[in-house]
């Protein structure tokens, strides 16, 4: 089932739920400054495991939430999956840097979007502004730097031709 639907430059949230009460909501990358690139979102449901014994998502779920969406974003965006690019390349994304920003908790069987929006590609980076929000309400902002590593000596290496192109054309 495909979680979003790219229109008019916007990924588009598209009745992922059974139960479809979401509607369809044109996404906006919150305080980003202004990119071509498109939002991608994915739809998450907060469970026990994500929380604390309060029911609050512990800080650390977020980062595990933050990952899904990246590695959906490469599988619908761009038809490539970790095990494609492992395979295909002998290469794979890592986290060179991350930021977070807590605005707000989220809390046990909250229905939350988690966004990826491509900042910016250099040789081997690649910046993603990310964001987790319930209905309107942003609740965590982040950063990531990726770096494509080789698999081979684990040192930076060019982002695949392919993949690069791809992701280039998606303005």
């Amino acid at each position: 089932m495909r979680a979003t639907q790219y229109r008019d430059g916007v990924w588009i949230y598209r009745d992922a739920l059974q139960n479809n009460t979401r509607k369809n909501i044109p996404l906006l990358m919150p305080h980003s400054t202004h990119t071509e690139h498109p939002i991608f979102t994915l739809p998450v449901r907060v469970y026990f495991q994500d929380t604390d014994a309060g029911g609050v998502v512990y800080h650390g779920s977020y980062v595990n939430f933050l990952e899904r969406a990246r590695t959906e974003w490469m599988r619908e965006c761009y038809n490539y999956t970790n095990a494609g690019l492992i395979k295909e390349f002998e290469s794979a994304f890592v986290v060179r840097s991350l930021k977070l920003n807590y605005l707000k908790p989220a809390l046990l069987d909250d229905l939350l979007d988690v966004g990826v929006q491509m900042e910016s590609m250099g040789n081997s980076r690649v910046s993603l502004k990310q964001f987790v929000r319930r209905g309107e309400e942003i609740l965590v902002e982040a950063e990531i730097h990726l770096v494509c590593v080789s698999l081979k000596n684990f040192k930076p290496m060019g982002v695949p031709d392919v993949l690069r192109k791809q992701m280039q054309e998606k303005r």
